[in-house]
């Protein structure tokens, strides 16, 4: 036996949407071409802005001299000179480029691991935790946030000579240890993402708090925290007025201000111009990686930790 298929919509009416599909009005809406259009442009613009820089560095690192000031500062000049530029700038002054490296890589590294770490410690702990005088600190963090580095640069120089620190690796490790920006967001992002059942959780399963800390906190918060890494890390690297004040030593200073001094003598020596642009390309180097090799903790963790309703 063979049954009719009777329809019930009315005649000449549109078919609906397959169940699982998106509505033609939702899509359409969600891909407006002007909007698209703008969208895109704005982030080309932005990222020529940030672009142009680099590619200009990479470009000047490659001639000399002569070609540097004699040919079109974006394009290359007559001699291709990348090479024996790099040489010179790790081999001038016995290799003082590369204890300036190994500086940064230890202000920068050390310093942005402990400063993200605490920062993930004290932001969990207010999150979690309740307890009196809490708002009162997350309010003076918040305070640590709007004051400028340049600012505290002076009394720390005061205190440290006080403590007979200055002109040493502490003089500059230290104040980075601290990141009151870091600290903020490690303590909004926990708040939002740690659920204090998975806490209550662990506790019935008899894990101490130090335990729920590194073993489930610290794993959902990754996102925040290669984020807090990365600021620290580009900040701490790119901190020029912090070394200054505190280091005379020329064999303690980062790149930044080994840099600053090969170029401050581009006027009686032309050719520290090859080395300042030599330095500056290696110097960009490190910074480009940890950006490359963390991305995919930030798209990684931001499903960790989870909790299914």
């Amino acid at each position: 036996m063979t049954a009719a298929t009777v329809s019930t919509a009315p005649a000449g009416a549109a078919a609906g949407p397959e169940p699982g599909s998106r509505s033609g009005t939702t899509g359409r809406r969600g891909r407006r071409p002007a909007t698209t259009i703008l969208v895109t442009a704005v982030l080309a613009v932005v990222a020529i802005y940030f672009l142009v820089p680099v590619y200009w560095v990479v470009v000047a690192a490659t001639k000399t001299t002569d070609d540097l000031f004699a040919t079109n500062g974006f394009w290359f000049g007559t001699s291709f000179a990348l090479f024996d530029n790099l040489s010179a700038v790790l081999t001038y002054d016995g290799g003082v480029f590369v204890r300036w490296f190994a500086n940064s890589v230890l202000y920068a590294g050390v310093g942005g691991l402990i400063a993200t770490y605490l920062a993930a410690a004290g932001g969990y702990a207010l999150a979690k935790y309740r307890f009196r005088g809490r708002n009162l600190i997350f309010g003076l963090v918040l305070g640590g946030v709007l004051v400028p580095g340049t600012a505290t640069a002076l009394p720390l120089f005061l205190l440290f000579s006080q403590l007979g620190l200055a002109n040493t690796y502490w003089s500059v490790l230290i104040p980075s240890l601290v990141s009151p920006f870091g600290f903020f967001l490690c303590r909004i992002y926990a708040d939002a993402t740690v659920d204090s059942s998975l806490v209550e959780a662990a506790r019935i399963d008899g894990a101490g708090e130090l335990r729920i800390f590194h073993t489930i906190g610290l794993r959902i918060m990754t996102p925040a925290l290669v984020t807090v890494f990365l600021f620290q890390l580009v900040g701490i690297w790119n901190n020029y007025f912090l070394p200054l004040v505190m280091l005379s030593d020329q064999e303690l200073y980062p790149i930044t201000l080994g840099l600053n001094n090969w170029r401050s003598q581009t006027d009686r020596l032309p050719e520290f111009y090859e080395l300042t642009t030599g330095g500056v390309l290696l110097s960009v180097i490190p910074l480009a990686v940890a950006m490359i090799a963390l991305q995919r903790f930030w798209r990684g963790g931001l499903t960790e930790g989870a909790v299914k309703a």
